[in-house]
């Protein structure tokens, strides 16, 4: 559990007298139902004293001696508290770290005197939502656009849908900013239609005199659930292979949840050393994800992932033969 949604569940659970369902819990933190148990675990385990109670008329209730001192908070740091899903860095990119360390600090404080108190979860977990090898922010910073998204103006912006097209006008409405793996996102309609644009290829806007209009009863985490549900669930080809495992991990880190892994222990035919692998792609031309495995994964299939495979190994043989001045000795290996 991230601090931010330590703070955010602890405060939800706070603000209530009466039980509260994990599902009312997971829509006001912005995770799954199945996360605010695991969190909710964690709190018990952690000595906060959570009661959870299952059935019809149960409900998740936090017990007298458990309750967070808000009462110092200023109402950005409240808002800061809220606004969970973000580490110190990307709060800096809005401009905004300052009043989370304090909110944080504000409501970790005891009283003096108190015995034994364990140490805050501020100094023992460190949050960190870039990818691997990640090189660095780039393109329009997120402190730059906030301030027209939280005017909740319609905006002009000028975008470049990939690297080889020119950018163009769009109108769109803003919901606000996605930060995911990252990178951020500016969550916005089109003509109605729920769109992600990446900052790095925003390169203008301009906000407009016009109020934003949005689907009535759409929020931005609803818009952002549908983006992102369909994108994963978009996926059409599924590409079988066998790993070694020692490479195991090192590709669910590379190809996060798109990626199945089985082990001989769950039913794998593969030998001791392997796992059997499966990646979900939108498209044929994702199994280049594989390529930095090399020849400690074969493909099995299905056929046109293979072929693909050997036409990308083929033209990377023929490239370093070409700029050596010699020629391949012979087919490349098969995945």
């Amino acid at each position: 559990m991230t601090p931010d949604r330590f703070f955010a569940l602890l405060l939800a659970l706070q603000t209530r007298r009466d039980p509260v369902t994990a599902g009312d819990l997971a829509a006001e933190t912005g995770v799954s139902v199945r996360t605010v148990l695991r969190d909710l675990r964690w709190l018990q385990d952690a000595g906060f004293p959570v009661l959870v109670e299952r059935g019809r008329w149960g409900g998740v209730t936090l017990l007298p001696g458990g309750a967070l001192d808000t009462a110092r908070l200023t109402p950005d740091e409240r808002d800061q508290l809220a606004l969970h899903g973000l580490d110190d860095r990307q709060r800096r990119q809005l401009g905004a770290a300052g009043e989370g360390r304090r909110a944080r600090a504000k409501v970790a404080a005891r009283p003096a005197g108190t015995a034994t108190a364990p140490l805050p979860l501020s100094a023992v977990v460190a949050t960190d939502s870039r990818p691997w090898f990640w090189s660095g922010p780039q393109g329009l910073e997120p402190s730059a656009l906030i301030g027209d998204v939280r005017r909740g103006v319609r905006l002009r912006v000028r975008y470049r849908r990939s690297a080889k097209t020119a950018p163009a006008w769009q109108l769109v409405d803003p919901y606000g900013l996605l930060a995911k793996a990252g990178r951020w996102y500016l969550v916005a309609d089109r003509s109605g239609t729920p769109r992600l644009y990446s900052l790095e290829r925003l390169t203008e806007w301009r906000p407009t005199g016009s109020p934003r209009r949005l689907r009535p009863g759409v929020s931005l985490a609803d818009a952002v659930a549908q983006l992102t549900t369909g994108w994963e669930e978009s996926a059409v080809l599924h590409v079988h292979g066998v790993l070694a495992a020692r490479h195991a991990e090192r590709a669910r880190r590379v190809l996060g949840s798109r990626l199945t892994v089985r082990r001989p222990e769950d039913g794998a035919d593969v030998g001791d050393d392997e796992v059997a692998v499966t990646l979900s792609c939108r498209v044929l031309e994702e199994v280049r994800q594989l390529l930095p495995f090399a020849d400690d994964l074969t493909v099995t299939g299905p056929p046109e992932a293979r072929a693909r495979l050997r036409e990308l190994a083929a033209g990377i043989v023929e490239r370093y033969a070409r700029e050596d001045g010699g020629q391949a000795s012979g087919p490349p290996h098969r995945p």
